[in-house]
């Protein structure tokens, strides 16, 4: 086989394994919360500290990469990635684990956009949409795959298995990048802009550890207050200076094309109300209907599957009935799902889940590519590259809101909804109440518990009921007509799912 074809195999296992890390630590939130006491605001912690870490560096790790040699940032990506999965995997605290899902945000950001910006030396223009269509379908796999691998593992292993399977996956993708990658760069990109980063890093951080830890010390406490106004003041100051300086990062005058603002706002609020989703779910299925890992990976599959099969169908919607319609259409039908869902009691049972679930999945399907095309096509060709960098930046952005704010509303709900003299202990998660119910003998504790975290989640699923609706009125009065367009190659649909910027 041609060795460009093996450096592809390669990207892939490279793109696979960040595609994993979306949805793989969601199955162990329950297991990690027994074994290592962690709270629900550390379990968000968990998925953030990754998602914040990617979207604050993926833009200046693309312009590292340009600058200083694809393939040397590729190597170090991966190394990055490859060393925090290790801390992870060897973390015997909560504290560590964050650390480690911070460095593997690094990683990420650099491995990202890098993975495809390789492949126009590897390929001729005319290999090339099948190439970037591998890659990107490696990404958009590891989503269902992930609960499953999870799971899988999960169940015999110890926790920290989630994080070692990386292991090998990116040791593979730094050897194929060191003896198969050509090195590429592009000396006239603009240079990285650390005040921009760290601009986009603290506040994003203030944002987020106000959003998490408000319900725990409360909404008014001067702390919270205080974190409130700094993230506000600190991305004020990165969109005025981005605003003035001759080459931006992040390029905000590309709002002012009205079709690329809409579909961008489209996209980050079904990123919102996905990652959300995705954080509340393994708790329910293992914490209250009592599925082991493996189990709960394996149910979460309606929704995953309907995802991808209606993602893999958009296309052709859109070329028959435009992209505004089929938006539209998606929000309306995941909105439909989200409020049946919220009907759910503790004593459901899974198939009604796994009705709305997958009617959610489809929802999400036809609402996530669709956008992300259809923000592109409203800007000139030559603004495609800064415009699909600032769209995968708000994307990530509206991920990592969405599991802060959807989460803490979680753990408030599930707080309040206790009985009076319920035990400390059982307030931190509803995996902990089930733990202290069998140490104490307190089978009206379970009772009380999965009442409490159904209710929350009920609210979540209201919340982003609603929100997807508001998300469809927007599309449907703001966003400009468009001629239906032709139905893109396989590669394209792909490239479009994943979270990648070319």
């Amino acid at each position: 086989m041609d060795r460009r074809w093996w450096a592809l195999g390669a990207m892939v296992a490279s793109m696979l394994v960040l595609g994993f890390d979306m949805t793989i630590l969601n199955v162990a939130f329950p297991t990690m919360a027994r074994q290592l006491g962690a709270t629900t605001g550390e379990q968000q912690w968990m998925a953030d500290a990754y998602i914040v870490v990617f979207a604050s560096l993926m833009l200046p790790a693309g312009l590292l990469g340009d600058r200083f040699g694809r393939r040397r940032m590729l190597i170090a990506g991966l190394g990055i990635f490859l060393a925090g999965s290790v801390v992870g995997a060897l973390a015997d605290s909560v504290a560590p684990v964050i650390a480690a899902r911070a460095v593997m945000g690094v990683g990420g950001a650099l491995v990202t956009p890098l993975a495809l910006a390789v492949l126009p030396s590897l390929f001729t223009p005319e290999e090339r949409p099948k190439a970037v269509g591998i890659v990107s379908a490696a990404s958009a796999l590891g989503l269902p795959l992930g609960p499953i691998v999870g799971g899988w593992l999960l169940d015999h292993f110890w926790w920290g298995s989630v994080f070692l399977i990386n292991v090998p996956m990116a040791a593979i993708g730094i050897t194929a990048c060191v003896f198969l990658l050509p090195e590429t760069r592009d000396p006239a990109s603009p240079k990285v802009d650390a005040l921009s980063t760290a601009l986009t890093a603290s506040g994003l951080g203030a944002l987020i550890y106000g959003i998490i830890e408000a319900p725990e010390r409360g909404w008014g406490d001067p702390v919270m207050l205080t974190m409130f106004a700094a993230g506000a003041v600190l991305l004020t100051a990165l969109l005025v200076r981005e605003r003035r300086v001759p080459r931006p990062m992040l390029d905000m005058s590309l709002l002012g094309h009205r079709g690329f603002l809409v579909n961008t706002l489209a996209a980050t609020l079904v990123m919102f109300v996905l990652t959300g989703l995705l954080f509340v779910l393994p708790t329910y299925l293992q914490g209250v209907l009592g599925y082991d890992a493996f189990a709960t990976g394996v149910r979460m599959l309606p929704m995953m599957g309907g995802l991808l099969i209606a993602a893999k169908g958009a296309p052709a919607a859109v070329q028959r009935f435009g992209p505004r319609g089929v938006i539209v259409a998606g929000l309306a039908v995941f909105a439909f799902a989200a409020l049946l869902g919220t009907r759910t009691t503790a004593d459901s049972g899974y198939g009604f889940t796994a009705l709305w679930l997958s009617i959610a999945g489809f929802g999400f399907g036809f609402a996530i590519v669709p956008p992300m095309t259809s923000a592109l096509d409203a800007l000139p060709a030559e603004r495609a590259g800064s415009g699909s960098g600032l769209l995968m930046t708000v994307r990530q952005v509206g991920a990592a809101v969405g599991v802060a704010l959807l989460g803490s509303l979680l753990a408030s709900a599930y707080t309040d909804r206790l009985p009076d003299g319920t035990p400390h202990a059982a307030t931190d998660s509803v995996v902990a109440a089930h733990q202290l119910a069998a140490e104490a003998g307190l089978p009206q504790l379970v009772e009380a518990a999965d009442s409490a975290y159904v209710h929350g989640m009920s609210l979540v699923l209201l919340v982003s009921g609603v929100v997807a609706l508001a998300g469809a009125l927007l599309v449907a009065v703001a966003l400009p007509a468009a001629r239906p367009r032709p139905a893109p190659a396989d590669g394209d649909v792909a490239a479009a799912t994943a979270d990648v910027r070319q």
